[in-house]
């Protein structure tokens, strides 16, 4: 618990030297959510390139508006909100140019397919679950297609990323009780999207 407190006053010291100008104080802070916003991107976009983008426009944005940041949320919530919106617009943008969504850009820019990169050691000793395993994968993502961008913004934040409806309603500007309605919607969705599956 002392601990926390401890990291707790030094990343606040931190933001205070960075409003102040401190350019080591927010390399400091960048280093330490640095992975955790680039897995948080690459998770929602599904592509390494889109995901490092926004990983870099999340934390040019924080050094843009760090000054606004009034201690009112944590810092973890305040720089994943920014990247949750960043995803949520590249979302929207995506989904109206409707690309396929089964497949990934990796680093090199070339497209691989996502199932592909998913290691089952029981694939060589079962043909028929791996297909199992790949067309339930396929299915999920088709479904998921199927949400809208807020809604499956909200479902994988709360099912991926494991964090708490409350939190999710402050990343997204809305209420703890609206984040829940949304979760609600999205998961109906996938449900009857899913069903004939058994």
């Amino acid at each position: 618990m002392l601990s926390q407190a401890r990291e707790r006053v030094s990343e606040t010291d931190l933001i205070r030297e960075a409003q102040a100008g401190s350019r080591t104080a927010f390399d400091a802070l960048v280093r330490q959510y640095n992975q955790a916003v680039l897995r948080l991107a690459l998770h929602l976009t599904g592509s390494e390139q889109d995901a490092q983008d926004i990983h870099q426009e999340a934390f040019l944005k924080a050094w843009r508006y760090l000054g606004n940041f009034r201690f009112e949320c944590s810092f973890y919530t305040w720089i994943y909100r920014i990247v949750t919106n960043l995803c949520l617009d590249h979302l929207r943008r995506r989904k109206s140019r409707r690309e396929d969504q089964a497949v990934m850009i990796d680093s090199s820019g070339e497209e691989m397919d996502l199932l592909s990169n998913v290691s089952d050691e029981r694939a060589g000793a079962n043909p028929d679950r791996e297909l199992e395993r790949q067309f339930l994968g396929t299915r999920i993502r088709e479904a998921l297609d199927h949400l809208t961008p807020r809604e499956r913004m909200v479902f994988e934040l709360k099912h991926y990323q494991g964090l708490k409806l409350r939190t999710i309603g402050e990343m997204l500007h809305t209420t703890e009780e609206t984040a829940k309605n949304t979760l609600f919607r999205a998961t109906k969705k996938l449900r009857a999207n899913l069903a004939e599956i058994r």
